[in-house]
């Protein structure tokens, strides 16, 4: 039998997984994509983004390639290559760093395809105004805005804001931050 304390804690993750499984982004609220999924998949896309190219080296150096071309789907929560360079996560893209770059990378993707106006939606729909969402590497990153604009804040008090443009991919969707969200041990 559910507690009520863990109905509550289920009731912002299901809002946000009903929201993600809403049509395509319309291009409101920051979403910008076309409405059509490209027929690309996440890794791939990760190159066509100009501002991913660290982002791009560091899941070569991971590894991960074949998670982020497999089915899915995932979000994932992309650092700018400015964000990289303003937290100065060191030479990630290094194969001595294999293990350092693979759990920053997990900390920034959740299941499931999400895009700008699925998220504000959940967390237009929860009267707390924000949201949770479990990572790939099993921590919560928590939703709120201010504005029209998506804030992220990692366990450790970490905040990204979501930039740019979004890329709807056909096994999920990258969401550009302008942080990065955890501290990696490079």
């Amino acid at each position: 039998m559910m507690s009520n304390l863990a109905r509550l804690a289920a009731a912002p993750l299901a809002a946000l997984a009903l929201a993600a499984c809403t049509p395509a982004d319309d291009g409101k609220a920051g979403g910008g994509a076309a409405a059509a999924p490209s027929s690309a998949t996440l890794a791939a896309s990760l190159g066509e983004g100009g501002d991913l190219e660290g982002l791009e080296r560091v899941v070569a150096a991971a590894g991960l390639e074949s998670v982020l071309e497999g089915v899915g789907p995932y979000t994932v929560f992309a650092p700018t290559d400015a964000a990289f360079g303003a937290a100065g996560p060191g030479d990630l893209a290094s194969e001595e760093n294999r293990a350092p770059a693979a759990a920053l990378l997990r900390a920034h993707i959740v299941p499931g395809a999400l895009t700008r106006q699925d998220i504000l939606a959940a967390i237009d729909a929860n009267a707390s105004g924000k949201v949770e969402m479990r990572t790939v590497a099993d921590g919560l990153l928590s939703f709120s805005r201010d504005g029209e604009t998506v804030v992220v804040t990692a366990p450790d008090g970490a905040t990204a804001r979501l930039t740019g443009e979004q890329t709807l991919a056909k096994n999920g969707v990258i969401q550009p931050i302008d942080g990065v969200l955890v501290k990696a041990e490079a």
